[in-house]
């Protein structure tokens, strides 16, 4: 099962004393906030959740899975995902 925007909104407007409006904004404001953090190349601690971070990959050789054929793929900015200890520990029970 995948969480949505939407499921999370109602999630919220659930479980806080707020309107589905609220909700609405508040995730917005949440995802702007953190969308804007991973834009301007900083990282994104969330305490008990995990680290999101910026890194920078450099060009490297690579090939097509379908043709086997050799190319170069370019060097690009990803964003990774490291689970904080606590979360690592609740999902491996």
């Amino acid at each position: 099962m995948t969480l949505t925007k939407a499921d999370l909104v109602h999630k919220v407007y659930e479980s806080q004393d707020v309107s589905k409006v609220q909700a609405t904004d508040a995730v917005e404001a949440f995802l702007r906030i953190s969308k804007g953090c991973l834009e301007n190349g900083n990282n994104l601690l969330l305490s008990g959740f995990g680290k999101f971070t910026v890194k920078e990959k450099k060009e490297r050789r690579g090939r097509n899975p379908q043709t086997g054929d050799a190319l170069m793929l370019e060097a690009r900015t990803v964003v990774t995902f490291k689970p904080s200890g606590i979360l690592r520990d609740r999902i491996n029970g």
